[in-house]
């Protein structure tokens, strides 16, 4: 979908497709169709799930990777390699942990050949406008992970991009400290003492996202594609407490519960064996939790995921899984932006620990091909053995390593649990020992 702005744009990304070839000749396709652009004085929130794509996205706009189709314009001109005038905060902090606090923010001032003078001076106004004043001597060890932030924040302001690109910048931070540091953020943006003309952000924290943005691209998974566009109409600052502030953060909430396709998306002209859905790494723990929040009071079967979210203090990322997999294995239900439990959830949330682990294991057999799988391969060999290799590799010839990884981890840890079958870990084997 095209993105209409209201000022020339410093940003265009026009068409952007990014694939990968698996080892089985497979293409994996990560970004497909993606459009957008960035105008100057506005921040834009890329906000999706994990794996989605938007921190690829973010490589591809920031000149780090080729799009394998497609093109980004910078400034009018197309993109080949990195840009002069971004610069990127990442996640985890990126810092040299030999280097001071003043010789980690200077690292983009020497690669830029700026004399030493102009360097120490730069360097000095952005530590201090980032609030670390006083820390310049300082090592990363010696600073928290608030701290060693903002240093990362300032290295990347210190060469005054034109525009700030930041990957899930408070998602490595405790909640306190996340939060002051995105009011310091949005107040200097608010005062124009930022040396930069806009951000883009990604995320997967749908309130960060209203909190921050002016607009918000929603992206859908597998493969990641710009699914919805929101504009934030609230002034800064914002009250997440506004009526209007919560609505917009439920409009969200139902925008990324609406269905999409759950296994991860290839070209091939071969159709995808059903075993091959992709799983999120949901504990059981996790889901017997849930069922049994959702079933006790005050939500009697029945919530809102933006209040269930608040209550049990979980990200969007951490709740949806959840709820998707509840849904997967029919003991509840998504609905724009609510939960709601099935009457097998509801079932499950009153029985024993036997009977809970009897219901699991028939929904496995029901609703996860890869679990009736095992279990089909192990009552059909006469030692009711079977390498846990055989499906990994499987599982690789139609998705990425990671997410085979993750899936078989996943399918491993339910069918432990509803005793459809063991796993040995030593000998990366399943067996039909101590079942039933």
């Amino acid at each position: 979908m095209d993105t209409v702005v209201t000022h020339s744009p410093l940003l265009e990304v026009h068409n952007c497709r990014q694939s990968y070839r698996t080892d089985a000749a497979t293409e994996l396709l990560v970004l497909d169709k993606v459009d957008l652009a960035i105008a100057e004085a506005e921040i834009v929130g890329l906000l999706g799930r994990s794996g989605s794509g938007k921190s690829t996205l973010l490589r591809v706009v920031s000149g780090l990777l080729k799009p394998t189709d497609g093109e980004v314009r910078w400034r009018g001109s197309s993109l080949h390699g990195p840009a002069e005038g971004i610069a990127m905060v990442f996640q985890s902090f990126a810092l040299f942990p030999w280097l001071t606090v003043r010789e980690n923010v200077e690292l983009g001032l020497e690669a830029l050949g700026l004399p030493l003078s102009e360097r120490q001076e730069r360097a000095e106004e952005a530590i201090d406008l980032i609030g670390l004043g006083g820390y310049d001597s300082a090592y990363p060890k010696e600073l928290s992970g608030g701290m060693r932030q903002r240093v990362g924040l300032a290295r990347a302001l210190v060469v005054h991009p034109d525009l700030l690109l930041m990957d899930e910048p408070f998602s490595a931070l405790d909640v306190l400290t996340a939060e002051t540091l995105r009011t310091d953020l949005i107040d200097l943006w608010s005062e124009g003492r930022l040396p930069i003309k806009s951000m883009l952000m990604v995320t997967h924290n749908i309130e960060e996202a209203v909190l921050m943005c002016d607009r918000i691209l929603v992206f859908s998974s597998n493969p990641g594609r710009i699914a919805s566009e929101l504009r934030v109409p609230f002034p800064h600052p914002r009250n997440r407490l506004d009526p209007a502030f919560r609505q917009m953060v439920d409009d969200i909430y139902a925008l990324m519960t609406r269905r999409t396709p759950s296994a991860e998306t290839r070209v091939t002209a071969q159709p995808v064996p059903a075993i091959s859905q992709a799983l999120h790494p949901v504990s059981t723990n996790l889901l017997a939790g849930m069922i049994e929040s959702l079933a006790a009071p005050p939500y009697e079967g029945r919530a809102d995921l933006p209040a269930l979210a608040a209550a049990l203090q979980l990200e969007a990322d951490e709740l949806l899984p959840l709820g998707e997999a509840l849904a997967l294995l029919r003991f509840a239900e998504l609905e724009e932006g609510d939960i709601r439990l099935t009457e097998a959830g509801r079932r499950f949330a009153a029985a024993d620990t036997d009977t809970r682990k009897a219901m699991f294991a028939t929904a496995l057999r029901a609703y996860v091909p890869l679990a009736a799988t095992i279990r089909q391969v192990l009552e059909e060999r006469w030692n009711h053995r079977a390498s846990a290799e055989r499906f990994r590799d499987e599982l690789e010839d139609h998705m990425s390593p990671d997410y085979a990884r993750d899936t078989l981890r996943t399918v491993i840890s339910w069918g432990r649990y509803g005793e459809l079958y063991s796993y040995d870990e030593e000998a990366d084997q399943f067996s039909l020992e101590e079942t039933d």
